[in-house]
């Protein structure tokens, strides 16, 4: 087993996580069989309970892990299915730590965190990195690990969080034990240019490569990050302050789109470093995959068509709190050769008391919402800006805009529907109105009301289609089910069904018992469906997926002529 760490410095932010998937990616490209790993030295046990707003969206695994999000990164750009053991916390080192304690497996030895917790690290990395993540079942050969001890080597050398502190020991340690041959660090740092001088600045890359040698660990690459092209005489300055081979110092500008970052790698010659520096049985030139993704990032920069999305949620303030659902409108944009443009609007922005408070801002979030192709109100918990995104539901059905609802986008539509089709003026979701007489969205009997982190129905589910007539049932090629990942508390009430089902809101999937209504589809409408389950998450470059393809397609009119081609894009 081979094992690439990925380390940062001098900002957070940086692209650690584009990077490890880059890196990833190429190798792969080469044959070789990638696994990931990503390290968060928090003390929650995983990312389930956090706010978007902290550490952005959570991401899904198959599994039901809650991790974090550049996970969805690795298998984006590896293709793979991790799993929660690939998402390592201080939280789960501790808690495997204490468990074995009090199982007795210490022997009455004083617990520490050298050796104990250092060894609990590098036993969980050796242990994971050889878990299959590819269809075909083999053990990986390469696992790239990204650490994310940030606070470790800010400018200056500052040492910041100590919860990072057994992490860096853990790897110091693990350098010897997997032998030069099999280890290699990778650091990423940034090259700041001031716009007073307009000067390329290494010190902060000095700095950080200092701190974390003085870690015990010394960098065999170091990635710098720019806005702008860095000029030789920077390369060769890095090269000799950091003590390494100019060739050891590779250049990552700002660029239109992340998949043209493994194709500035490898123009760097770092396929070439990997099979001299780690041993590895590879060609230096790059195989067929590296030229479909070169493709790709050609073609991206090249699209002249634009679709606007608007996408209705109380998290817009940061994009990461919307990672997944941006890439899968990406890859669908890309896959019928138009540019994205999503638009972001916060549903609070959209309700009558905006009007009155900001009358402003109420009409500029409407004129976003009426000028979109395509509406899509994604997933979220608790009851802020709910009316808004009702609001949009509404103008979405009643001006037949294609329309997309994920987990609780597809049960507002419900209560949208009862309320104003049904006349049930009072429809809810007992998660915002326990006491609703028309409760159609309720409590999954297996909720847990005590504990929240990992209670939810989580991971992947099978979804069986009960007509053969069904948008989305031709969008994912005619299967009878299709498999996808949930994160949800509550339900459309199963009671209810057939009111909907009258009026013309048709229930075309459900699980495999027959009881959770799983996806709706509205009669007469160019494209108006709604999911209980994640399928952003798994969305890949290169293959879309199908609810937010079928959204797109209706956006741009094309998608009854995809579907009248089989289900096949235009060249």
């Amino acid at each position: 087993m081979k094992y690439i760490l990925v380390t940062g410095g001098v900002i957070s932010g940086i692209g650690k996580g584009i990077i490890a998937s880059s890196i990833g990616t190429i190798l792969k490209s080469c044959g070789l069989r990638v696994t990931a790993i990503k390290i968060d030295p928090y003390i929650n046990i995983d990312a389930g309970t956090f706010s978007p707003y902290e550490h952005g969206e959570v991401f899904v695994l198959n599994d039901g892990g809650e991790v974090d999000l550049d996970l969805g990164n690795y298998e984006r750009f590896l293709d793979i299915s991790l799993y929660k053991d690939n998402n390592i916390t201080t939280g789960k080192i501790y808690q495997h730590v204490i468990n074995k304690e009090r199982h007795g497996d210490y022997l009455g030895k004083t617990v520490q965190v050298v050796p104990h917790i250092t060894d609990a690290v590098q036993e969980w990395v050796m242990d994971q990195a050889k878990v299959p993540v590819d269809d075909d079942r083999k053990e990986p050969q390469i696992c790239v690990i990204e650490a994310n001890l940030i606070s470790l080597f800010q400018l200056g050398g500052t040492i910041g969080d100590i919860e990072g502190m057994p992490f860096v020991e853990a790897f110091r340690q693990f350098q010897f034990k997997a032998k030069r041959d099999n280890f290699c660090n990778i650091h990423v740092s940034l090259v700041p240019q001031p716009n007073a001088t307009g000067e390329q600045k290494t010190k902060p890359t000095q700095n950080s490569v200092r701190a974390l040698r003085g870690l015990g660990l010394s960098p065999d690459l170091i990635v710098c990050r720019s806005a702008k092209p860095i000029e030789m005489a920077v390369k060769e300055k890095i090269s000799m302050f950091c003590h390494v081979e100019p060739e050891q110092v590779i250049f990552i500008h700002d660029v239109s789109s992340t998949y043209r970052v493994p194709i500035l790698l490898e123009e760097q010659g770092i396929i070439k470093y990997f099979k001299q520096r780690l041993n590895l049985p590879i060609d230096d030139q790059p195989s067929d995959l590296l030229m479909k993704w070169k493709k790709m990032a050609d073609r991206y920069e090249r699209l002249l068509k634009v679709c606007s999305i608007a996408l209705v949620g109380k998290y817009t303030k940061l994009s990461d709190c919307y990672a997944s659902v941006f890439k899968a409108l990406e890859h669908s944009a890309l896959a019928i050769n138009h540019k994205l443009d999503l638009m972001y609007i916060d549903s609070i922005d959209l309700e009558r008391s905006t009007e009155v408070e900001n009358p402003v801002k109420y009409h500029q979030a409407w004129q976003k919402l009426c000028k979109a192709d395509g509406i899509l109100v994604p997933g979220g918990f608790g009851i802020r800006g709910t009316e808004g995104k009702l609001q949009a539901i509404s103008w979405a059905r009643t001006k037949k805009k294609p329309f997309l609802g994920v987990c609780l986008g597809m049960q507002l539509a419900v209560v949208e529907f009862a309320r104003n089709c049904l006349n049930w003026k009072d429809a809810n979701s007992t998660e915002f109105d326990p006491d609703t007489k028309n409760p159609v969205v309720i409590d999954m009997p297996e909720h847990n009301p005590g504990d929240m982190g990992g209670t939810m129905r989580l991971g992947k589910r099978r979804t069986v289609f009960k007509t053969q007539n069904s948008v989305l049932r031709k969008l994912y090629g005619n299967e009878m089910f299709v498999e996808e990942r949930h994160r949800h508390r509550y339900e459309v009430n199963p009671e209810l069904i057939c009111s909907f089902e009258e009026k013309g809101l048709k229930f075309v999937g459900h699980d495999t018992e027959g009881n959770r209504m799983e996806i709706i589809e509205l009669e007469n409408h160019p494209y108006f469906v709604g999911v209980q389950f994640h399928p952003e998450f798994s969305s890949r470059p290169m293959k879309p997926s199908p609810p937010y393809l079928g959204l797109l397609l209706a956006a741009t009119g094309t998608l009854n002529a995809y579907l009248q081609r089989g289900c096949k894009l235009s060249p």
